[in-house]
C-alpha cells in the first residue's frame, strides 16, 4: 500500500526533523505574497517537462507527478486494478525484491508513495539532497521495472479485501459508494476506485503489468519538483527517471458525463448509532469562465468553515449535527458538488429537509453582499496556509498542470476572486444549486424513505 518509510539512523532522523520545521516557514513565504513565487518550466533533453520551484535554503527535494488514466482505465469486471497496481509499484522493482527495496528507502530516509484516483495514477518522492541520486534511481526502478511478485500481489490483495470487508459495515463508505454508483450508473466514475469484493479477486498479475504498460507513459505525465535543486541538475534526472517509459499511453476513451439521479433519496438501513447523509449534484468544470464565482458560492454554502450557511443553520442554530460541509469536485469527464453530514436517527428527515431548504434558498436568493466580501477575504488570506510545505506545493503545481491553469495562476488568483461581482455570484448560485439533489442516507433513519427522481 502507500508507504512512507524513514531511516532508523537517529542522526538522519534528527536532520530530517530539523529541516521539516524550516520547510514550513520557507515555503509558506514562497507563496505569500504570490509574486514571490518563481515557477520555472524545465524541459529535459528528452523532452520531459516539469515545473520547478527552487529553494536552496532547505536541503530537501519533493517530487510530485501524475499520469492521466486512473481507475477509469480498469478492465471490465476488474474494478480496483489501478488501485492494486499503484499499491505495488514500490513493492520491489528491478533486481530488488520488496524487502531489499524497502531497506534501500529506509537507509536513506527516502519517502515514496503511489496512489490511484478516478482519473490519475499519482506518485510522490521526498528526499534529503545528499540522497538525491539514490532516491531518483529507486523511483526510476519503481516506474519502469515494477516486479509484481506473486507473493506481494496476494498480500496487497488481501489487505485491500480486508478494507473492503470493513467498508460493508461503514455507513460513510456505504453512503459514498451508493451516491457515486447512482450518480454515474453505467459510467466508469460509478465504479469504486478500490474495487469490490467481487472484482478484486479477479485481478491477475498480467492485468497489473498490462495496466502499467498502457498508462505509465511520457505524454500523459505531469511533474513538479520543489526544493534544493536547480534546473540544469534536474534535467538529466528527469530523463533518467521517466525517459524509459513508453512515449504514448494506450488509454480507453472515456465519455463526458453529468451526474444524474437528481431528486432521489436512497435510504440504506444499517444498525449504527447515527445516520450518515451524502448529498450532491452536478458541479462546474475547472475551465468554465464562471468557476471562480461557483467556488465562492460553494464556500458560502458549506465550504468547510464555521461561517458557512449549512454549518450555521444545521449545526449552530439547531444542533442537528456536529459538522456539515460540501465541496466542488472537478474530474476529467464530469464535475460535481458533493457534501455530507451525520445526525441522530430520529432527526435524519429534519436534517435532510433543512439541507435541501438551505441549498434551495441560496439558489433562489443568492448570497448577500456581506457574505460575498467575507468569502473573498477568507479565500485570499487562507490560500498560503494550505501551501506550507514543499510536498504540498509540489502537489499543487501538478494540479495546476492537470487543470491547465498556467504557472502564473498564483499571481492571477487574487484578481480573479476580486472580479466576481454580487450579480455573478447570484447568477452562479442559481446555475449551480437549482438542479435538485441526489441524497443517500445510511443508518437507522426515521422519516426518510427512498424515492425516485422527479
Amino acid at each position: 500500500m502507500n508507504k512512507a518509510v524513514a531511516a532508523p539512523s537517529s542522526l538522519i532522523l534528527r536532520r530530517a526533523a530539523a529541516t521539516v520545521a524550516s520547510t514550513v516557514l520557507v515555503f509558506a513565504a514562497l507563496v505569500f505574497p504570490a509574486g514571490a513565487t518563481t515557477i520555472q518550466r524545465v524541459v529535459s533533453a528528452g523532452g520531459i517537462e516539469a515545473w520547478l520551484v527552487q529553494e536552496p535554503a532547505v536541503p530537501l527535494i519533493s517530487v510530485d507527478f501524475a499520469f492521466a488514466g486512473g481507475s477509469v482505465q480498469d478492465p471490465p469486471g476488474k474494478a480496483g486494478t489501478a488501485n492494486l497496481a499503484a499499491s505495488l509499484l514500490d513493492e520491489g522493482a528491478g533486481d530488488l525484491d520488496s524487502k531489499a527495496f524497502a531497506d534501500r528507502l529506509e537507509r536513506k530516509a527516502i519517502q515514496m508513495s503511489f496512489s490511484a484516483d478516478r482519473d490519475q495514477i499519482r506518485g510522490s518522492l521526498r528526499t534529503l539532497v545528499e540522497n538525491r541520486d539514490d532516491a531518483f534511481g529507486l523511483l526510476q526502478l519503481a516506474l519502469t521495472a515494477p516486479r509484481f511478485d506473486a507473493s506481494n500481489v496476494e498480500l496487497n490483495r488481501e489487505q485491500i479485501l480486508s478494507m473492503l470487508r470493513r467498508e460493508t459495515t461503514s455507513p460513510g463508505d456505504i453512503a459514498s459508494r451508493r451516491w457515486w454508483e447512482t450518480a454515474f450508473e453505467g459510467h466508469p466514475y460509478g465504479r469504486p476506485v478500490n474495487g469490490s469484493l467481487e472484482t478484486v479477486p479477479n485481478i491477475t498479475g498480467d492485468d497489473l503489468k498490462a495496466f502499467t504498460h498502457r498508462v505509465l507513459a511520457r505524454q500523459n505525465l505531469k511533474i513538479a519538483v520543489v526544493g534544493d535543486i536547480d534546473a540544469e541538475t534536474l534535467k538529466p534526472l528527469l530523463d533518467r527517471v521517466f525517459g524509459g517509459l513508453p512515449d504514448k499511453p494506450d488509454l480507453v476513451p472515456i465519455e463526458n458525463v453529468t451526474a444524474h439521479g437528481l431528486g432521489r433519496r436512497i435510504d440504506v438501513s444499517l444498525d449504527v448509532p447515527q445516520s450518515v447523509v451524502d448529498f450532491g449534484g452536478p458541479g462546474i468544470a475547472r475551465q468554465d469562465p464562471d468557476f471562480m464565482a461557483a467556488y465562492i458560492v460553494n464556500h458560502i454554502l458549506g465550504g468547510g468553515t464555521f461561517t458557512s450557511r449549512l454549518y450555521q443553520e444545521v449545526r449552530e442554530k439547531r444542533g442537528l449535527v456536529y459538522g456539515v460541509s460540501d465541496s466542488l469536485l472537478w474530474l476529467d469527464h464530469a464535475a460535481v458538488f458533493i457534501g455530507g453530514t451525520a445526525t441522530r436517527a430520529d432527526r435524519t428527515d429534519e436534517t435532510v429537509d433543512l439541507v435541501e431548504k438551505e441549498i434551495h434558498r441560496l439558489a433562489e436568493d443568492g448570497p448577500t453582499a456581506a457574505e460575498l466580501d467575507e468569502a473573498k477575504n477568507y479565500l485570499n488570506s487562507s490560500f498560503a496556509l494550505n501551501l506550507d510545505t514543499s510536498t504540498k506545493i509540489a502537489a499543487f503545481l501538478v494540479q495546476l498542470q492537470l487543470d491547465r491553469l498556467g504557472p502564473d495562476y498564483i499571481e492571477r488568483r487574487p484578481a480573479m476572486i476580486a472580479a466576481v461581482t454580487l450579480d455573478d455570484a447570484r447568477r452562479m448560485a442559481k446555475r449551480l444549486l437549482d438542479n435538485g439533489l441526489l441524497v443517500t442516507v445510511v443508518g437507522k433513519s426515521q422519516g426518510v424513505a427512498s424515492t425516485t427522481a422527479n
